[in-house]
């Protein structure tokens, strides 16, 4: 055991790094191959195959030497199961002193074995590892070449299946005789190699050559002599067990040619796999099989790998002898072909068959012929066989074969450009074959089209262009001679706008649409200001102004002058005042000025508890509330004055300041915090204003000053008081006259854990903002309590989200109060 231990090791040193398979494995293949008998470079090709690496069989061979490795149970088959497994016939050989087939780039023996046979292998480990082996060399580019040496397609029989009908009994084969009935029994029996098994009471019975079915007739005749079979008491069946090994010769074109010990069940290329799979210069397309000097089967690898037809891997026999020839033709498939490679051809096989190998063209092949540069024996030739005759055009050794790809220029194509309103690619033929024909279907010219004079670009025979004019307005009209069209022309129709150079006028102020506008010659103030639309109401009449560029194209120096002004006056339409006859040039720059004198109405909004709300016009600045209220018709006698509050659109001046309060209050730092999106107040604030001493004082600081977009809205009265905040539950409750703040907590659950009891505040409903005072607050209908919260340290209960949510309208009202504030 050791010895084999120490063999199985060496040879596999020479293999390189391939997928991993485990120790055990590795020590089960190894034992195995050797009791098939197989050659020390047959192990090798073996375990290459199978992903053993050379750096494991290297620490299996250190710990094998430290004495950590047990081999004592290793390859041990057991033999009380029905299980078919592979057999470990004994048949060791001496060192196989063959060289594998020469490297074709170095010309050098990729492998040498120890001559001699008393040479231990293990003692030329250190040779061996020098040594370059072939799984380092390229792939092979041939179609199919790697069938044989890919990892994941072993052919390794299925031993567990039913026995094949025309399988043969042999010597080696283990039979399992089953007896039930009156008597029961079960007799496992190894077939002699004379051909015989003894049964015991009975005994030689002859099986060899025979089949399962005749074996089994056969063994009934025979215990028919000891047990009453006829009379239907006793059944007995013959299966067949453990398998035996055969030999069979794998010669010819394969990388480890010799003779392999498999499995009874092992088919042709099951051996071929285990020889290597065929060398550079084997045929796949004629691997022939011998059977008792004849020839039974000739298998063609492209049928099995085109095709599918599993009935060519066909079951050995012992003593078969399979030969692999040299190739015949090699042929090499490029270009636009969906698998370009070489293909290993048959004798009078065709291009048409060399493409259907190939899975034909690709989508972007020319189709028509193929090219094919054959070596005569002194030169070489060359074919274009067209497409009529892929299917009689014979392929020989040596042919290539290139597809070209179709022309990157259209057949039939015509395009149109410009001022037409369908520009693009447009087809020969379908009804556009003249120029006119070719306008109608890009849906005629545009208003904008240049009719005297279109370019028509021709290619030339010698593929240069050439230019033609074409009058568009005599194609319209039919005066002008149509053109017939041809491939690969294009009709450029121009714009005017395109003739020219793009200069403008840009027009900015009190005008209708003001904006940049195209320039044109002895364009006047006058002119622009109709192509603008005209003034609006708002400009002025007595001042308009343009800007005119500084151009001196023979300038050496750089002046200070920036822009020439000109200030004109506009009466009825009509320039008056500046320079006269004056007119614009390009890139002028025309300011209509706004007028002091204008004036836009400036609305307010009025709501609630007044005798006729809606709209007021302010009828001059500085109008105050109560002016607003006289408007209205007054309050109504439901009208709860000391609850009017005032909503004024937010400036973005006042958005700024809004933002720089917020900024300084949160770098003050402190345990009182404010939720920035609190800050948000949207399009409206809340002014707080008290409207009953405006209304009594009207002229006084009550009596606030309007702005456009105010909106006052005067409420009923409200019995009620809010309650929210850092309260235990938030409520609303009934306004009770002389009633201290502590009534009003109470009524919402007392303060909360965390209450800033001494900060409490109330907001009215006018807006404004009362802080505590000696613990108390001045409480009014209508108004809401706010209790702080104290800065949490970790993070908020829902109790205390929920209430700060309700207080969400309180601290806008705040911030509105800081604004008033400042101003």
């Amino acid at each position: 055991m050791k010895k084999i231990a120490l063999l199985l090791l060496g040879v596999c040193l020479i293999i390189q790094a391939w997928g991993q398979v485990s120790d055990n494995d590795v020590i089960q293949m190894v034992l195995t191959a050797q009791k098939q008998g197989m050659s020390q470079q047959q192990i090798a090709v073996m375990l290459l195959q199978k992903g053993v690496t050379k750096e494991q069989l290297l620490r299996l061979k250190d710990t094998y030497e430290k004495g950590e490795l047990n081999l004592k149970d290793a390859g041990n088959v057991t033999t009380d199961t029905r299980i078919r497994q592979l057999p470990l016939k004994q048949n060791d050989k001496k060192t196989d002193s063959r060289y594998l087939k020469e490297d074709e780039l170095t010309g050098k023996p990729l492998f040498e074995a120890p001559r001699g046979e008393n040479v231990s292998f293990i003692d030329s480990i250190g040779n061996i590892m020098q040594l370059p082996y072939p799984v380092e060399t390229e792939k092979s580019v041939i179609f199919g070449k790697d069938i044989f040496n890919n990892t994941l397609l072993t052919f390794e029989p299925q031993l567990n299946i039913a026995t094949p009908d025309n399988y043969l009994l042999g010597p080696g084969d283990e039979v399992i005789i089953d007896i039930w009935g009156n008597s029961e029994a079960n007799i496992r029996q190894v077939i002699s190699p004379d051909g015989n098994i003894v049964v015991q009471g009975i005994g030689p019975i002859y099986l060899n050559g025979l089949t399962v079915k005749e074996a089994n007739a056969r063994v009934k005749n025979e215990f028919s002599k000891i047990y009453a079979i006829a009379s239907g008491n006793v059944s007995i069946r013959l299966t067949l067990g453990q398998i035996r090994s055969i030999q069979v010769n794998v010669m010819g074109e394969v990388a480890v040619p010799g003779t392999y010990t498999l499995p009874s069940l092992a088919s042709a290329f099951h051996a071929l796999y285990n020889a290597g799979g065929v060398n550079p210069i084997g045929s796949l397309r004629s691997i022939k099989i011998y059977r008792n000097g004849k020839e039974v089967a000739d298998v063609d690898i492209y049928e099995y790998i085109m095709q599918g037809k599993n009935d060519l891997n066909i079951l050995l026999q012992d003593g078969d002898v399979i030969v692999v020839s040299p190739y015949v033709n090699l042929v090499d498939l490029s270009g636009k072909v969906k698998r370009p490679m070489i293909y290993e051809m048959k004798n009078q096989e065709t291009v048409a068959d060399i493409l259907s190998y190939a899975g034909g063209f690709t989508g972007d092949a020319y189709k028509k012929n193929v090219r094919v540069i054959r070596k005569s024996g002194r030169e070489h030739q060359i074919y274009n066989v067209d497409e009529n005759n892929f299917d009689t055009f014979i392929m020989t050794d040596g042919d290539q074969i290139s597809v070209d790809s179709v022309l990157p220029r259209f057949e039939n194509k015509v395009e149109i450009k410009g001022a037409v309103y369908r520009e693009g690619l447009y087809a020969i033929g379908e009804g556009v074959n003249t120029l006119k024909e070719l306008l109608d279907k890009a849906e005629g010219v545009r208003g904008d089209a240049f009719l005297n004079r279109a370019v028509l670009y021709r290619e030339k025979p010698d593929l240069t262009l050439e230019v033609l004019s074409v009058d568009i307005a005599g194609l319209i009209e039919g005066t002008a001679e149509d053109i017939a069209l041809k491939k690969n022309d294009v009709l450029y129709v121009p714009s005017v706008f395109d003739l020219q150079e793009d200069f403008t006028i840009v027009v900015k102020g009190a005008v209708r649409n003001p904006g940049t506008y195209k320039f044109a010659d002895n364009m006047t103030l006058e002119d622009l200001v109709i192509q603008c639309g005209g003034l609006l109401e708002s400009a002025s009449t007595v001042k308009i102004d343009v800007a005119r560029r500084i151009k001196d194209p023979k300038s050496t120096t750089v002046g200070d002058m920036r822009a020439e002004t000109f200030t004109f006056t506009l009466k009825d339409g009509l320039i008056t005042g500046g320079q006269p006859g004056f007119t614009l040039k390009p890139f002028d720059e025309v300011y209509i000025r706004r007028s002091p004198g204008y004036q836009e109405q400036q609305d307010v909004f009025v709501d609630g508890e007044v005798m006729f709300g809606g709209e007021y016009a302010l009828a001059k600045k500085g109008e105050r509330l109560s002016d607003i209220v006289i408007k209205a018709g007054g309050l109504t006698p439901e009208a709860y004055p000391e609850g009017a509050r005032l909503m004024r659109k937010t400036t973005p001046e006042e958005k700024k300041l809004i933002q720089q309060t917020i900024m300084k209050l949160t770098q003050q730092g402190g345990n009182d915090t404010i939720d920035m999106a609190l800050m948000n107040l949207g399009d409206y604030y809340p002014v707080g204003i008290e409207l009953k001493k405006a209304l009594e004082n009207p002229g006084s600081d009550y009596d606030v000053i309007l702005k456009e977009g105010d909106q006052l809205v005067i409420p009923e009265y409200s019995g009620t008081v809010k309650i929210s905040g850092a309260v235990m539950y938030p409520n609303t409750v009934v306004y009770k006259p002389k009633a201290k703040t502590s009534y009003y907590i109470s009524q919402a659950g007392g303060f909360a854990q965390r209450a800033r009891k001494r900060r409490a505040f109330v907001i009215y409903m006018n807006g404004t903002v009362a802080v505590a005072r000696g613990g108390r607050l001045d409480i009014k209908p209508g108004c809401e309590i706010i209790v702080p919260l104290k800065q949490p340290r970790k993070g908020l209960g829902l109790a205390e989200i929920m209430s700060l949510t309700t207080s969400t309208t309180s601290m806008a009202a705040m911030i509105t109060s800081i604004i008033n504030s400042t101003k």
